[in-house]
């Protein structure tokens, strides 16, 4: 199969199930922390379908407003999205937006896929469901990483060696650390996990500074 018709395909795949999966959450679940630090549940779904919800020139002036800080921006954006949206929206905007097309700047369609993925996780890791992420969408991501990918979630790995426990995946030299490979993704950037994950646990960080 061509990639690019894999990573549509992955694309899509990840928002269907994602968009089943918060048609199934209570309305108090809306409003659940999530591994983005200072988001709730409906925070990230805003932010997630900006790209479908809003036009190239009004991104453009909202990045111009947060004097082009991108965090900065989609913290505002998704704060207020959250705020005027409503959960039935919310998910709508998801749903209707299956197949969009949209791809961050410089990422491509892997970086689309990237993005849903990892979010998605935020969420449901967040709210301790156990959701398994299929191993060969975690790969796609994965295969997707660089250095400077990873140096932009602000990630200091020095002296570890990530191994997944599910994938034919390691990434650093030093002591191992295993987990599952969407939670060693989760790892690369910059998010803490709940305990139990990773074997042994790394101790917690700050907050990433990357959405």
């Amino acid at each position: 199969m061509n990639q690019n018709r894999e990573l549509r395909e992955a694309v899509a795949a990840e928002r269907r199930e994602q968009a089943e999966l918060l048609a199934g959450l209570r309305p108090e679940q809306w409003d659940a922390p999530t591994l983005c630090e200072g988001w709730r549940v409906r925070e990230v779904v805003a932010h997630t379908t900006m790209p479908f919800r809003t036009s190239l020139g009004r991104t453009v002036l909202e990045l111009a407003r947060a004097r082009g800080d991108v965090n900065r921006m989609a913290d505002r954006c998704a704060r207020r999205d959250a705020a005027r949206l409503s959960d039935r929206e919310l998910l709508a905007a998801l749903r209707d937006n299956i197949d969009h097309p949209w791809t961050p700047p410089g990422g491509g369609v892997r970086g689309a896929l990237s993005h849903d993925v990892i979010h998605g996780l935020d969420i449901t890791v967040g709210l301790g469901l156990d959701r398994r992420v299929p191993p060969e969408r975690i790969a796609l991501v994965l295969a997707g990483l660089s250095r400077r990918n990873i140096a932009f979630f602000g990630v200091d790995l020095d002296g570890i060696a990530l191994h997944a426990t599910d994938l034919d995946w390691t990434y650093g030299t030093g002591t191992p650390v295993r987990g599952a490979a969407q939670d060693l993704l989760l790892v690369l950037c910059g998010r803490n996990l709940p305990p139990g994950r990773l074997s042994p646990a790394l101790p917690a960080r700050g907050p990433a500074p990357a959405r």
